[in-house]
């Protein structure tokens, strides 16, 4: 099994995780990869651009969107992992919700299970304890197909992180071992613009002792941060504050674009 950064490098250098979304309707570039020859290769391209791990989703949580099957989700993700996860030369991860989806993958290989639900599935943190995975806790206000209905009032950050501290132990009680577990407060996910701004800028206060995963490419709360301005750019500036208040781990579209600014700026060599 891959280690969840494979690159050695010293602490504080934080990782990358490109994205690369199977589905017909995410928010940014749904449709795009659908065709798993095309996924295939963008999945190359990112690790050449410097991705330490390549994250696959194949059910999108964009506002409107609506829940999938486990059945689709699979017939997405299946024929690119089967190609991907003995290819690739840094942990893959699946984006997913659901045990069924997450204990098929596990079975195909692949390193991480990236649960916006955070474990909420009864059987989530089992299949991730006994498959041996890495698993990204998240944070999201609401359920499934309304993530995006609510925002959070009142100390909105001390409840994120008390979220991820009940889960955390939800995960070690399943067996999960501590050195495999990654928190994301859950940026755009049931929060205001200016929640989500004051999460990017103290990543530190989720982290508990546990790497923390910044996630806020080209999400709707940048164009309140960075008025006017292009999203990948935004994500660039957005991604460099997260570093600067904490995150250990950032999940970009553009890997080549985040990579250089993380050099630019002496945060990668």
């Amino acid at each position: 099994m891959k280690v969840l950064c494979p690159r050695e490098v010293p602490r504080g250098t934080p990782s990358v995780m490109g994205i690369l979304n199977l589905t017909p309707d995410s928010f940014s570039d749904g449709g795009r990869w659908t065709d798993a020859d095309a996924a295939i290769r963008h999945a190359f391209e990112m690790v050449d651009s410097g991705a330490d791990i390549i994250d696959i989703g194949a059910e999108s949580t964009r506002p409107g969107s609506v829940q999938v099957s486990a059945d689709s989700e699979l017939e997405r993700l299946v024929p690119v992992l089967r190609e991907l996860v003995p290819s690739l030369s840094v942990p893959v991860s699946v984006d997913t919700m659901k045990a069924e989806v997450a204990e098929r993958c596990i079975d195909l290989g692949i390193d991480i299970v990236n649960d916006v639900y955070g474990l909420r599935d009864p059987r989530m943190a089992e299949v991730c304890a006994e498959g041996g995975v890495g698993v990204v806790i998240m944070h999201a206000e609401g359920v499934p197909g309304d993530f995006h209905g609510h925002t959070m009032e009142g100390a909105f950050k001390d409840s994120v992180r008390g979220f991820l501290c009940e889960r955390v132990q939800v995960a070690i009680d399943a067996g999960v071992g501590k050195d495999r577990i990654i928190l994301d407060p859950g940026i755009g996910f049931g929060k205001t613009p200016e929640q989500n701004s004051a999460m990017v800028d103290d990543m530190a206060f989720f982290s508990d002792g546990y790497p923390v995963l910044s996630a806020p490419s080209r999400k709707r709360f940048l164009s309140h941060r960075y008025p006017g301005m292009d999203p990948d750019d935004a994500t660039v500036l957005a991604v460099l504050d997260s570093i600067r208040s904490g995150a250990d781990m950032v999940r970009v579209h553009d890997v080549a674009r985040t990579v250089d600014a993380l050099v630019e700026n002496g945060l990668r060599r």
